[in-house]
């Protein structure tokens, strides 16, 4: 895709100038000895390009199980790589596919290990099922434990740093941001006099944690599940003693009287993305 190319061009020349990278004889960038005093750089150089981090095999690459490779590419030619960067654009979502569009911001804001494909070897090594196989057939990647907590390590985020980044006209430093985002939050917002009441479109642009609640893990908790009436928030209890005395008072309530009277605890309910790359 020429457009990886562009972006491949542009990123490794920015980071050049930056320090970060260093042009070698066959046109290709490589680590400038400016990083090599973060103990994290080894361990995340490894990770992107599939080598033990760690040990006696430090270097090699990791050993795979693989199968036939796949005959075609299901994106076609949505998808490029180019000298380390890579570029996905084999989903897209209309501006009136909000669900759609929502099933992709989750997806891609997935965690980055899923649980239930993680195993391990009669020989003791962690063996991670992959979702989708690779190109090459790639359907598993076996790991030493300790260069699989060495993968899990390069995984932890720097401090302060966020995990979503937004460009364009929601950047932090985009003098359109108040125009585009409910909260009406960023350069361009017009400051509001202290006396002047607050529009019902601005006192809505905020959820309430309940709201939250309801909205990330699906969990109501402004509906009565016994008759379906809405409830509403009527204190936030925060004092260790006071939640103990109220726990034990319901709980004394249903052994006298043999109903439940709290709820059995549960898990958040988890959402399987169905359909994100019909």
């Amino acid at each position: 895709m020429p457009l990886t190319h562009t972006i491949a061009h542009r990123v490794g020349r920015y980071l050049e100038r930056q320090g970060l990278l260093e042009r070698d004889v066959e046109n290709s960038y490589l680590a400038s000895d400016a990083v090599d005093d973060d103990p994290m750089t080894p361990l995340l150089g490894h990770s992107i390009t599939y080598r033990i981090a760690v040990g006696s095999q430090a270097g090699r690459k990791v050993f795979t199980l693989q199968t036939l490779p796949t005959s075609g590419d299901p994106f076609g030619d949505g998808i490029g790589k180019v000298a380390g960067s890579s570029l996905h654009a084999g989903v897209a979502a209309r501006a009136d596919e909000r669900k759609k569009l929502e099933r992709l911001c989750r997806y891609i804001s997935r965690p980055a290990v899923s649980e239930k494909r993680l195993s391990l070897t009669r020989g003791g090594n962690v063996r991670y099922q992959l979702k989708t196989p690779y190109r090459d057939g790639t359907t598993h990647v076996i790991f030493e434990p300790l260069d699989f907590i060495a993968r899990l390590a390069a995984l932890v985020p720097k401090p302060r740093v966020n995990l979503t980044r937004f460009h364009g006209v929601f950047a932090p430093n985009s003098r359109h941001r108040a125009l585009v985002t409910p909260a009406k939050r960023g350069r361009g917002n017009k400051v509001r006099v202290a006396d002047e009441p607050a529009t019902p479109a601005q006192r809505r642009a905020s959820m309430t944690w309940a709201q939250r609640l309801k909205r990330v893990f699906n969990i109501d908790i402004e509906t009565c599940s016994g008759c379906g009436g809405a409830m509403k928030v009527i204190a936030c209890i925060e004092d260790p003693i006071v939640i103990k005395q109220i726990l034990d008072h319901l709980k004394h309530k249903a052994e006298t009287s043999g109903t439940r009277a709290l709820p059995e605890s549960r898990a958040p309910p988890a959402e399987l993305l169905l359909g994100l790359f019909d």
